[in-house]
């Protein structure tokens, strides 16, 4: 099975399908492939926090043109997934030169299926297709040649939980903020503050964290229901398993100086059914004068899109004002857009990775809030995680000229190193051996020095030592006229007065 997410959350959700006791995990690009049986099917569906969809890949094959990949449509057996009385849906994703128009894909796919039933029940029976809310929706993803047809299980995006009833402009997507949630490592343990909680995504998907609540408790609809083999009795099971729900012990706090947005997000910590989890109140950033000792903090900072402040330099210098003097202890997560406002925070990050809000490429950045300096954080045992430690050390395998060289060396008496692996003090000492001088290249910076006599150019030393020698103690050999020196002509350009043969026309 496939799945699909965010760029940035893939490591997040291999955690969590992990958990559910998926096997064969592999994290792509937006996407996390894993096995399981149709347990671990419905399980990804109702249990996954930061799963866009999940895929299962039925039919896969090489098509070069659209009649092919009609023709190989037309050839899978289409009655096994669907029948007469269902509608189905195509979404067709294409990264291909002959593929360039995801539209025709979806039409050449839908009169493959189409023309599979005609002609197996005859040329008026066929199932109806439906844009929106269809029975059965079929993924097409074609890379290049190849082409993998999948059952989409989900039907309608995971985003979409469910409990949002209202919402103010440009909320953050409850996948993502889960993401961001389970990226700072909160489970519920300490304190959890939004102070511009905005329709109170952050919240209310940090009090379903903390109790244990799954995601998909809120959904109306999955598509696998409508899929022939549907189990609805184990489905049941997994619905209303509620053996990892527990009490939620530490606050939960939004805060936003809108009292329309408080209203609005209110409303939907009520549909979330996590009412008593979550604190909410109308209050600037500006008047925050204390907060629960040692919690986390997690925003989402208008970015001067869609949703601006008149002062948005301002805002973001008293975002840092604020983490310095009422946050202190606490480890702040805020996703931003641009990083100009970034630096008014002034504040160094612990961390910083990019990801994707929506088509805007965000960036989340860590803040650790420590009392006093820097110094003295790190003389109490405090330590702040640097961007080397944030990404993997790259590593470098030889080249294929390099190991043939390296065996050769080897039989010929020498260790197998480079020369310029060896520390320099062991080359002056030992020279080079036989097998080295037999090894050792021609050309380029191992090749063996001459010694040449010092110019009186101050410039000679940085130029090439054979051509030097060449010219030292005459003149360089090039042309000269009465005009002056004469430089020898660019390939493909001829003199006034030549042939294409480069003689001169006349006898001038």
């Amino acid at each position: 099975m496939v799945a699909k997410t965010f760029q940035g959350l893939e490591d997040v959700l291999a955690g969590e399908l992990r958990a559910l006791g998926a096997v064969n995990v592999e994290p792509g690009r937006r996407m996390v492939s894993f096995e399981g049986d149709k347990t671990m099917l419905y399980k990804a569906n109702m249990c996954c926090r930061t799963a866009l969809r999940i895929l299962k890949p039925i039919y896969k094959f090489i098509a070069r043109d659209p009649d092919e990949l009609y023709e190989l449509i037309k050839a899978f057996d289409w009655s096994s997934v669907l029948s007469l009385d269902k509608t189905f849906s195509i979404d067709t994703v294409a990264n291909s030169d002959e593929f360039n128009h995801s539209r025709y894909v979806t039409y050449r796919v839908k009169d493959g299926i189409v023309d599979y039933f005609r002609d197996k029940l005859g040329p008026d029976s066929r199932p109806r297709v439906r844009l929106q809310d269809a029975d059965v929706r079929i993924n097409v993803h074609i890379q290049g040649e190849r082409v993998t047809v999948s059952l989409d299980s989900s039907g309608e995006s995971l985003h979409k939980r469910g409990y949002r009833v209202a919402q103010t402009e440009a909320p953050i997507n409850e996948v993502l903020a889960a993401g961001i949630i389970l990226k700072s490592g909160w489970h519920g343990e300490t304190p959890f503050i939004d102070p511009m909680c905005g329709s109170g995504t952050f919240v209310i998907e940090a009090a379903m964290i903390a109790a244990g609540i799954n995601p998909g408790i809120y959904r109306r609809r999955f598509a696998f229901e409508a899929w022939p083999d549907f189990d609805a009795e184990l489905f049941d099971a997994i619905y209303n398993d509620d053996s990892n729900e527990r009490t939620v012990t530490s606050p939960i706090i939004g805060c936003d100086m809108s009292p329309k947005a408080i209203a609005i997000a209110s409303e939907n910590v009520k549909s979330a059914g996590v009412g008593r989890y979550v604190s909410l109140e109308v209050k600037p950033l500006s008047q925050w004068t204390e907060a629960p000792a040692d919690g986390i903090l997690v925003t989402n900072p208008p970015y001067g899109e869609r949703i601006s402040s008149p002062d948005m330099e301002g805002l973001y210098s008293l975002i840092g004002t604020k983490l310095k003097q009422v946050f202190v202890g606490y480890h702040a997560w805020i996703i931003g857009y641009r990083e100009e406002y970034f630096q008014k925070i002034g504040l160094a990050p612990s961390l910083k990775e990019p990801l994707y809000n929506g088509a805007l490429e965000c960036e989340l950045r860590e803040y650790v809030i420590f009392q006093g300096d820097y110094r003295s954080f790190r003389r109490d045992g405090g330590r702040l995680k640097t961007e080397s430690e944030e990404r993997p050390a790259k590593t470098s395998r030889p080249r294929s000229s390099d190991r043939e060289w390296r065996s050769e060396a080897r039989k010929a008496g020498f260790g197998g190193k480079r020369i310029s692996e060896r520390k320099p003090f062991e080359r002056e000492r030992s020279g080079f051996s036989k097998g080295e001088e037999k090894y050792r290249p021609q050309k380029g910076r191992f090749a063996p020095r001459v010694e040449t006599p010092k110019s009186e150019n101050p410039l000679a030393a940085r130029r090439n030592e054979h051509a030097l020698k060449s010219i030292i103690g005459r003149e360089p050999s090039i042309s000269k006229e009465k005009s002056g020196v004469t430089f020898r002509p660019r390939r493909g350009w001829k003199r006034p007065g030549q042939d294409d043969a480069g003689k001169n026309e006349t006898n001038d």
